[in-house]
C-alpha cells in the first residue's frame, strides 16, 4: 500500500472519490429526502411529496443516461478530462450549496438544484473513472480503484457523522435549530467537494486526447464517434455480456443502499438506530474496499466480485428472517465488508475491456448503464412487495439480480488472465 500512497497522481486522483462521496451519504442518502419533505414541502400530501421527489431523482438519473455516453466520446477526443471533471463538479457544488439559501416551502428551487446537483456529481464521475486509465498500470487497476472507493467511503462517513451530530446537538455548533444544521450540512458538503478536488486539479496527468483541438470540434468529432462506440461494444461479446451482467447486479447493490432504510421502518426498526447502522457500513466498507483491491489482485477481479455476488444473494435470504435491529447492524456490516469491493472491482475490470485512447468514451458507455441500474431493483421490489403484500419477500427478490447477473458475469473472459497466458 505504501507504493500507491507514495505515487502523488494515484493519490490524488483518490481523494476525488473522498471529496465527491460527501455528496452521497449528506445530500443524496442523508438529509435531502427527509429534509424535502419536512420542510421544503412543509403541507403537501405525502404522496404530492413523494411525486416531487421521484421527479427530481429520475430527471437527473435519466439526463445522465443519456448524455454520460456523449460526454465521454467529447472528451476522449479533445483531451479535456480534467477540465470537464472540474466543470460538472463545480456545477455539483454550486448547487449544492445554493441549497442552503432554499427557504421553507420552497420545493420547485429544492427541485431545480437538487436535480443539477446531482447531474454535476454524476456528470464528474465519468471523467473520474476514466482518468483510472491515466494513473495506474492494468496491473494496478484493482488496487488503485479499490483505493478511491475505501477513501470515498470514509470521507464521506466522516463528513456524515459530523453533519449527523450537528442535526442532533445544533447548541453545540452554535445552531438554533436541527433544521438550520442539515441547511448548514449543505454548506459543509460544498465546501469539502472543493477543497479535496483540489489535488486531482494539480497532480493528476491526463494522457491521450488530440490537445488543443477546439472544443466545439472535440464535440463534433465526439459525437460522430460515439455511434463507432456503440457499434464496438454491440459487436464485441465479452463487453456487452459484462455490461448486461453490471447492469443487472448493481441494480441489486444500489437497491439494497437505497432501500435498506425504508427496509428496516417497514420492520418497524428505530430510525435513529437504522441511521447509526449506515454510518457504520461507511466505515466498515473503508478497510474491506482495500482488502479487495488485494484480492483482485491476488485472485482476479471477476473472481472477486463473483464471491461478493455470492455474499449479497446469501444476504438477500437472511433478510428476509431480520426482525431485530441487532440483526439489521450484523446486515449492515456485511453490507459493508462486499458493496466497495464489488463496485470498485467492477470498475477496474471493465477498464481492461476499454480499447486503449478510448476510456472517457467506453466509461460514459459504463456510468451510462450505472445509471440505467437504479431502474429494475426498485420496480421489482415494489412489485413484489404489492402482489405478495410482503417486504420481506420484496428484498427477497433481490437475489434474482445478483443470481442472474454473477452466471453472465461468469462466462465474460478476463483480459488480464488472457495476456498473461495468452495465445496469440
Amino acid at each position: 500500500m505504501k507504493r500507491y500512497l507514495a505515487a502523488r497522481p494515484a493519490l490524488s486522483w483518490a481523494l476525488y472519490d473522498w471529496a465527491n462521496s460527501a455528496f452521497a451519504t449528506t445530500v443524496l442518502a442523508g438529509f435531502f429526502p427527509a429534509f424535502f419533505r419536512q420542510y421544503w414541502s412543509l403541507g403537501a400530501d405525502p404522496t404530492e411529496a413523494t411525486f416531487r421527489l421521484g421527479i427530481a431523482n429520475g430527471a437527473a438519473g435519466f439526463l445522465m443516461a443519456l448524455l454520460a455516453p456523449v460526454l465521454g466520446a467529447i472528451a476522449d477526443r479533445g483531451g479535456h478530462r480534467k477540465r470537464f471533471l472540474v466543470a460538472w463538479s463545480l456545477l455539483g457544488i454550486a448547487c449544492t450549496a445554493g441549497l442552503y439559501f432554499v427557504g421553507q416551502g420552497q420545493w420547485a428551487a429544492a427541485v431545480v438544484l437538487f436535480t443539477l446537483g446531482t447531474l454535476g456529481f454524476n456528470g464528474g464521475v465519468v471523467f473520474y473513472d476514466a482518468l483510472l486509465l491515466d494513473v495506474a498500470q492494468p496491473a494496478e487497476y484493482d488496487r488503485v480503484s479499490a483505493l478511491g472507493y475505501a477513501l470515498g467511503y470514509l470521507g464521506g462517513g466522516l463528513l456524515f457523522a459530523v453533519n449527523v451530530l450537528m442535526v442532533v446537538k445544533p447548541a453545540w455548533f452554535g445552531l438554533a435549530s436541527a433544521a438550520a444544521a442539515v441547511q448548514v450540512s449543505f454548506l459543509t458538503v460544498a465546501v469539502w467537494w472543493l477543497v479535496f478536488m483540489l489535488p486531482l486539479m494539480f497532480f493528476v496527468p491526463e494522457q491521450g486526447g488530440e490537445r488543443g483541438i477546439p472544443a466545439l470540434t472535440a464535440v463534433r468529432a465526439g459525437l460522430s464517434e460515439l455511434r463507432g462506440t456503440l457499434r464496438h461494444v454491440l459487436s464485441y461479446r465479452g463487453m456487452l455480456a459484462f455490461l448486461v451482467a453490471y447492469w443487472l447486479y448493481i441494480d441489486g447493490v444500489n437497491t439494497i443502499i437505497k432501500m435498506a432504510i425504508d427496509y428496516g421502518m417497514a420492520l418497524g426498526l428505530d430510525s435513529k438506530s437504522l441511521l447509526a447502522a449506515l454510518l457504520l457500513t461507511q466505515f466498515v466498507a473503508f478497510p474491506a474496499a482495500l482488502l479487495f483491491g488485494r484480492l483482485g489482485e491476488r485472485y482476479g477481479a471477476r473472481e472477486s466480485v463473483l464471491a461478493g455476488l455470492v455474499v449479497y444473494t446469501g444476504l438477500t435470504v437472511w433478510a428476509y428472517f431480520v426482525s431485530t435491529i441487532a440483526e439489521f447492524f450484523v446486515m449492515a456490516v456485511v453490507v459493508g465488508l462486499v458493496q466497495g469491493g464489488v463496485q470498485s472491482l467492477s470498475r477496474s475490470f471493465f477498464g481492461r475491456l476499454v480499447p486503449e485512447g478510448k476510456s472517457a468514451e467506453f466509461f460514459g458507455i459504463y456510468n451510462m448503464v450505472g445509471k440505467f441500474g437504479t431502474v429494475l431493483g426498485p420496480l421489482l421490489v415494489g412489485v413484489v412487495a404489492v402482489t405478495t403484500g410482503s417486504s420481506r419477500g420484496s428484498i427477497l427478490s433481490l437475489a434474482l439480480l445478483f443470481l442472474v447477473g454473477g452466471v453472465l458475469l461468469y462466462r465474460v473472459k478476463d483480459p488480464s488472465v488472457q495476456r498473461a497466458g495468452s495465445t496469440p
